[in-house]
């Protein structure tokens, strides 16, 4: 698992994610991913942001407002960041329900910012998760994503991650990076990834620490 170095702001780095592709698929995985595009949008696969969620459950905060994903990539990563994190999570049940609440809004927040194209190809490979007929045939995934188990996923993270077909290697990568970076680029998991924090004088000498 790759861990990474957290930003003396307290964010998440999705900066240097940003200037490159995600998902070197070549034309042919280009087109699959387009193709399974537009036939979950057609199947009724949830396409618009989520937006201002206030009664999915206790694990939103309404007041925050999604702008990329939607209810189904939201249902992904619920599924995906205890196989991904898990050892980091809270034991506590309401504590660790909010950690992952609060890395899936961080996740929104990243990729909001990214550029069109890191944006489409991410859509692009949520679509592919998320739509029955290919989560079933191709992440070899039985259950939707609200009924998969821990072992279920990370099941299907090791496919993807030892498989010899490069689009599910980039696809692996892709889900890992932004959920690390969401999860341990936040001030309150840089211990478990070795980071003690900023140092003094930076938190003396800058508003932006004074006021976190």
């Amino acid at each position: 698992m790759q861990k990474q170095t957290p930003d003396p702001s307290g964010h998440p780095q999705f900066n240097d994610l940003n200037r490159r592709s995600f998902l070197k698929t070549g034309l042919g995985g280009a087109l699959f991913l387009g193709t399974v595009s537009v036939t979950a949008g057609l199947s009724g696969c949830a396409t618009q942001p989520a937006g201002r969620l206030s009664a999915v459950g206790t694990r939103m905060d309404a007041s925050y407002q999604f702008r990329f994903l939607t209810e189904d990539d939201i249902a992904l990563f619920e599924a995906l960041l205890p196989a991904m994190v898990g050892p980091g999570l809270p034991e506590q049940p309401q504590a660790r329900n909010m950690a992952i609440a609060g890395t899936i809004e961080r996740i929104d927040a990243g990729i909001h910012k990214f550029g069109p194209a890191n944006q489409k190809e991410l859509r692009r490979l949520f679509d592919l998760l998320n739509f029955g007929l290919t989560r079933v045939t191709v992440a070899r995934v039985w259950s939707s994503w609200p009924n998969v188990t821990t072992e279920e996923a990370d099941a299907f993270l090791e496919r993807w991650r030892t498989s010899r077909i490069g689009l599910f290697n980039n696809g692996y990568i892709a889900l890992t990076k932004i959920s690390n970076v969401a999860f341990y680029g936040y001030r309150d998991f840089w211990h478990l990834s070795g980071y003690p924090g900023p140092p003094q004088y930076a938190v003396d000498a800058l508003p932006q620490f004074q006021n976190a």
